[in-house]
């Protein structure tokens, strides 16, 4: 079995293996017609279930056959440009290419005898995104696996700065419509259950400031303390962008922790036509940016950046067999020092060979470019009485509901809309997404493909409105 370890000897072996495996994938690529087949789990299960792990098939083309029929063919693919679901960005060829170089090397970005260079190429990047966002000389920052994960580590450090005696007394301040994490990280984070307080949003969706900081004079006149405000950077459900400027100085003047979740609306910082829409994301304490959404990367390339590189020490724990304190002392660079992770992937590379071959205006193009597709989207929704839109865009998100003319009964209404979007799913001919505002069901396009057209907006819709047709018929039918 040696002669699978990738070392000097087998490099040939390597080549061919990758090369077949890639011929496959782009292929499948080249020819892909819709964004899913449709496939169910009940038909897809027994197919996994029958294969026995215990008997290889000791053949990388019988495998990559195999592979074909459990995984290839009814993968959804984000590439197509009718896939309107969730934060799924289609990904640039630099950063596959540098997925496929950190898998294959394998660095581990904990300590520096194990990466080196990739230790010093992410600390570039870190510091080209504190620039880019604005955070000052004394910003720092580390890579992670997700905007979860960045979003707890970020109110880690702002629960350590808040020194409360009592974790009972600590209030987190986020938006209704702010990402779940918020209150996952809470709790696992020991804070109570009534720990995060929830702020009304706009009609726009954005938080409302006055009812912040009406609950921020109210926390400071029960004794508590005000341990964070998370401000959202383009929210999941709308793309909506909290009024940053006006919570900034809020948290200056509570002495709040103020965190920027950014995990969407991160393109913007290398856009060329919308970057204003983030003003104020520079007076953040810490921020998270997700790369794998608008920097068209894959997943998984994330990060938490912090204004001031001393409050990662409340990450840092030293292990004499890892990175002993001595290091700190012969500077010698360890990112185990800032993270929540111990072994973790050189993600970074794949960010470094984007901005190396593309640059990060070509990047703020792509995003543009979603962005105004989205205003276009909005028109078309707009101008059409089949549907109900919720929001003008910030970002690239349109939450709607199909609307028809002779049903009034707003359960129906939801049923109908639910039916289609299960049923557009099941043809395989789009995928959108779904949520709910005011108890009510709504659907959702996130648009983060530049290869997607207003034509293609304008057919989803069609069959959207059909599918939903076809189930107000078939109700009326079974009613009479």
């Amino acid at each position: 079995m040696r002669s699978h370890l990738l070392n000097d000897t087998t490099a040939e072996t390597y080549r061919r293996s990758v090369t077949e495996g890639i011929e496959r994938v782009a292929a499948k690529l080249a020819t892909t017609s819709r964004p899913f087949t449709g496939v169910t789990v009940d038909a897809l299960s027994p197919r996994i279930d029958e294969i026995d792990l215990d008997k290889p098939l000791l053949d990388t083309t019988a495998v990559l056959d195999e592979l074909e029929d459990v995984y290839l063919r009814d993968a959804i693919y984000f590439h197509h440009p009718r896939y309107l679901a969730h934060l799924n960005c289609p990904v640039v060829i630099p950063a596959v290419l540098g997925e496929a170089i950190l898998s294959a090397v394998n660095s581990s970005l904990d300590t520096w005898d194990q990466s080196a260079g990739g230790t010093l190429i992410e600390r570039k990047l870190i510091d080209w995104t504190t620039a880019r966002i604005g955070l000052g000389p004394v910003a720092d920052g580390v890579f992670t696996s997700g905007g979860t994960q960045s979003n707890l580590q970020a109110l880690l450090l702002a629960r350590e700065e808040a020194k409360a005696d009592s974790s009972a007394k600590l209030r987190v301040f986020a938006s209704e419509v702010s990402h779940f994490s918020v209150k996952k990280s809470a709790k696992l984070l020991g804070l109570d259950a009534d720990s995060v307080v929830s702020i009304p949003v706009g009609a726009d969706k954005r938080m409302q400031t006055v009812a912040l900081a009406r609950e921020l004079e109210r926390c400071k006149q029960d004794g508590l303390v005000p341990m964070a405000v998370v401000a959202t950077a383009g929210t999941t459900d709308f793309g909506s962008i909290d009024p940053l400027p006006e919570i900034a100085e809020l948290c200056e003047q509570y002495g709040t922790w103020m965190h920027v979740d950014a995990a969407y609306g991160c393109g913007l910082l290398a856009s060329l036509k919308y970057r204003d829409r983030i003003d104020g994301i520079e007076r953040a304490d810490s921020v998270t940016v997700d790369y794998h959404k608008s920097f068209f990367q894959p997943v998984s390339s994330s990060a938490v950046l912090v204004k001031d590189a001393a409050t990662l020490r409340h990450a840092t724990y030293h292990a004499e067999y890892l990175n002993p304190r001595r290091m700190v002392q012969e500077r010698i660079p360890n990112q185990v020092d800032k993270s929540l992770q111990t072994t973790r992937r050189f993600d970074a590379l794949k960010l470094w060979m984007t901005l190396r071959v593309m640059g990060a205006d070509g990047i703020g193009e792509l995003f543009d470019e979603v962005c105004d597709l989205a205003v276009e989207g909005w028109k078309l929704l707009a101008a059409d009485p089949r549907f109900d839109v919720v929001v003008e865009p910030t970002l690239s998100t349109l939450v709607f509901r199909y609307i028809p003319a002779a049903v009034t009964d707003p359960a129906e209404i939801d049923r109908a809309n639910l039916y289609a979007r299960k049923a557009l799913f099941a043809s395989g001919d789009a995928v959108v997404a779904g949520t709910k505002m005011g108890g009510r069901l709504y659907l959702k396009f996130t648009l983060l493909n530049p290869e997607t057209t207003v034509e293609d907006m304008s057919v989803v819709l069609d069959l959207i409105a059909g599918h939903a047709e076809q189930y107000l018929g078939e109700s009326l039918d079974r009613a009479s």
